[in-house]
């Protein structure tokens, strides 16, 4: 059973970024033509990969690098290792940093909230390395950090030689990589996001002119609010982009499009916004079951309760080619018999989402309230009725 359940866990892990089965579909929507090295759209309430180009493929950062250095400032905010009203100094080192800039110099003291903006509104670089060295003590011991965590979020094609992104040997990730880092950034860290959709910032007694967000997108579609641009020779222009839609019968809907490699900063764009409205528009997304509801109450042998519901937290969602969500099936894989005692959001198998003879999705399913283990007495009856069927 420990086996079962631990590739089950694996399974969950892989099918959040694992290009989707529609591939196996006679009627699945072709994705437009994308100008763009590499690219990836993830329906992220679903947890389905819409459409992908060359998403392993190693390719440079460039300022999607400040996606990692934000998570690990904002984790040393909520560990209160740093606050947002701190201010910290800026070196040398981070006064002369080559590239966008918040325009920053070491006669300053700046609080980490300025920093913050600084390194994602303004790409600023200079920012950037002022956050690394007051969160990690040096640069270097910073970007350990960021690869450690690149390895905690099983991002294997990643590797971080600096916290800015400017282009150095070795310092690539892969479209696959920066998915799944995105969607941890706005599962973990939700409380932060607003960074990432605020369009104008200009620290006092720096150039105003250097204060436009980079994500035009932002400006263009008000569903837009996220995350990161990144632009080098050796990268191209690049945009990690978010968008959240209401649809009736599901609520909030969110959409992410990694466009890598584009021609130039209106191209990336433009490639993004072509992939968000073909992801809304060619998919539907079709609510199976609501939040905190049981899929099933199987039963349970062993145990101080006779059945154990198993579902989600989260609503279970999933996303469909437009028009086919009649055709959606269901089954339930979980190991049999269920053998108490079980702890609440422990692991119990998966809801397998069928369209027609294909599998289109797999949802790990978990305990939704925790089974003790019955008495002496209880425990016996059972392994005789166990016995006997």
């Amino acid at each position: 059973m420990k086996r079962i359940l631990s590739a089950l866990r694996s399974l969950a892990v892989l099918t959040a970024v694992a290009p989707a089965a529609f591939g196996a579909f006679a009627q699945a929507p072709q994705p437009p033509e994308i100008a763009a090295r590499t690219y990836l759209l993830v329906d992220v309430t679903a947890n389905q990969v819409l459409a992908a180009k060359d998403i392993d493929a190693p390719v440079e950062q460039a300022s999607l690098t400040k996606l990692m250095t934000g998570y690990l400032v904002f984790d040393a905010l909520r560990a209160k290792k740093i606050s947002l009203e701190q201010k910290l100094p800026v070196s040398v080192r981070a006064w002369k940093m080559p590239g966008s800039r918040m325009f920053i110099d070491p006669k300053m003291q700046v609080p980490v909230e300025d920093l913050i903006k600084g390194m994602i509104v303004q790409s600023g670089n200079d920012a950037t390395m002022a956050l690394a060295e007051g969160v990690g003590g040096t640069a270097e011991n910073f970007v350990k950090l960021m690869n450690d965590q690149a390895q905690a979020l099983g991002m294997k094609g990643t590797s971080y030689k600096n916290p800015e992104g400017l282009t150095e040997p070795g310092h690539t990730t892969t479209a696959r990589d920066l998915s799944v880092l995105a969607m941890r950034l706005m599962k973990d860290f939700p409380e932060y996001m607003h960074y990432y959709s605020t369009k104008q910032y200009s620290y006092p007694g720096t150039p105003a002119s250097n204060g436009s967000n980079r994500n035009s997108l932002l400006f263009r579609d008000p569903t837009v609010d996220g995350l990161k641009t990144g632009h080098t020779a050796a990268a191209g222009y690049c945009l990690v982009a978010t968008s959240k839609r209401e649809f009736p019968g599901v609520g909030q809907r969110r959409l992410l499009s990694i466009v890598l490699g584009a021609a130039s900063e209106n191209a990336r764009a433009n490639e993004s916004q072509k992939l968000l409205n073909w992801g809304y528009t060619a998919f539907e997304a079709v609510k199976l079951f609501e939040a905190g509801k049981p899929v099933a109450t199987p039963a349970v042998w062993k145990g101080t309760e006779n059945t154990l519901k198993i579902g989600r937290e989260e609503a279970i969602v999933v996303a469909v080619p437009s028009g086919s969500a009649g055709k959606i099936t269901t089954q339930i894989a979980r190991p049999d018999p269920l053998v108490a005692p079980f702890t609440k959001g422990q692991s119990v198998g998966h809801l397998k989402v069928m369209l027609g003879e294909q599998a289109l999705a797999e949802v790990p399913l978990i305990a939704l309230e925790g089974v003790d283990q019955a008495g002496i007495l209880g425990r016996a009856w059972d392994a005789i009725r166990l016995w006997i069927k």
